[in-house]
């Protein structure tokens, strides 16, 4: 199965993903860590380009480890999802892939999405992640048209977003 951590910055998509993580003996692969991983910090660039060839790497490695026997579980981070282009290029190496995709949507209002980026300044991996950018992001956004689940981040406890995470992840399609 593919999980897609879809969302905006800051809106909780990666401290999920670390949680489901662990929960499900899920594998993670993170945007903004292989980034880290593959680019000196004088190449990395933060374009579209740069973010679409990480996303490729990541589908490259799912198909890896999904080939290796059923019941794996990759939990991609990092991308917003927020383009119908991306959200398409999921769905298709999926089903390429021939496994499922369960796509997990998390939504915050403007004023968490900007308190959570002051606290988290010159901590995240992505030293571009700005209010700017999730203001510009938000802007250019299509809705996504798959089914998927929706997590209201604001004033939930995380494990309580987590589980519900987690019991989408586990329940049969349709349900």
């Amino acid at each position: 199965m593919l999980v897609a951590m879809a969302g905006l910055p800051a809106s909780g998509k990666s401290a999920i993903a670390v949680r489901l993580m662990g929960r499900l003996q899920a594998v993670l692969l993170s945007k903004d860590e292989v980034r880290a991983a593959l680019f000196p910090e004088r190449f990395i660039e933060y374009s579209s380009r740069q973010d679409d060839f990480c996303i490729e790497i990541i589908l490259q490695v799912a198909r890896y480890i999904l080939a290796q026997g059923p019941g794996s579980i990759i939990i991609i981070d990092g991308r917003t999802f927020s383009r119908r282009g991306q959200i398409q290029r999921i769905k298709a190496a999926a089903d390429e892939y021939g496994v499922e995709l369960k796509i997990i949507e998390c939504k915050c209002t403007d004023e968490t999405a900007r308190k959570r980026m002051v606290r988290d300044k010159g901590r995240h991996l992505a030293a571009n992640r700005s209010f700017d950018l999730y203001t510009r992001l938000k802007a250019a956004s299509d809705p996504i048209e798959l089914p998927k689940l929706v997590l209201e981040t604001d004033h939930v406890d995380l494990e309580e977003s987590v589980t519900q995470a987690e019991t989408y992840i586990t329940s049969p399609i349709g349900t």
